[in-house]
């Protein structure tokens, strides 16, 4: 039996045009009523015309996707929906612009599914590195500016003036940390940390 071939395409509302996609994915060829377009960004991963598709697909079906990052918002949820569509579905994915993604089998060769999945095991491992590889770099910018002596977060509020007659009251218990926040208009927060810092 002929596998029915199915198209699918994502763009952001905002700033991307799904021509470039369509056009793709008619070049393969996928029959225009085949092809399975979502207006959305991947925040949520809610798609309806995705999931109308996932619906469709059967064993031995082809899906053809432009780019491996029409299938998720990184390489974990693009690994579960390969998943899902190779192992659970059982369905052939071609991604046009990576050859390598592409597991129809070749006879009784090594498996298309095989290679594929190596493949996008390795891209995902690469993606996970340099992730980890952009925070280990962040730390260690961050220690280096605090080395010289570059200070993060909100500038210290200065201490008023006032401020350590009130807390000279506050310790011989003639005023509250209430009513002595109230007069510097600062927090009963702020007040006893400074207290008790100072």
């Amino acid at each position: 039996m002929t596998p029915t071939i199915y198209g699918y395409a994502r763009v952001s509302t905002k700033d991307q045009c799904e021509d470039r996609q369509l056009l793709a994915l008619a070049d393969f060829p996928v029959s225009q009523e085949k092809i399975y377009l979502d207006k959305l960004s991947g925040k949520d991963f809610n798609r309806p015309q995705y999931r109308k598709l996932l619906r469709r697909l059967q064993a031995g079906d082809v899906l053809v996707i432009k780019s491996i990052d029409r299938l998720g918002r990184n390489y974990e949820e693009i690994l579960e929906q390969w998943r899902i569509i190779t192992k659970v579905k059982q369905t052939d994915v071609v991604v046009l612009d990576m050859p390598l993604l592409d597991t129809r089998r070749n006879g009784k060769d090594l498996t298309g599914t095989f290679v594929a999945d190596l493949v996008l095991q390795i891209l995902s491992y690469v993606a996970q590195t340099e992730r980890e590889n952009i925070r280990q770099r962040q730390k260690e910018g961050i220690a280096a500016a605090k080395l010289r002596g570059v200070r993060f977060g909100r500038p210290r509020m200065p201490v008023p003036d006032g401020f350590h007659k009130l807390k000279l009251q506050w310790e011989r218990k003639e005023i509250s940390s209430r009513e002595a926040a109230k007069q510097l208009h600062i927090s009963q927060d702020t007040f006893l940390r400074w207290s008790r810092g100072k």
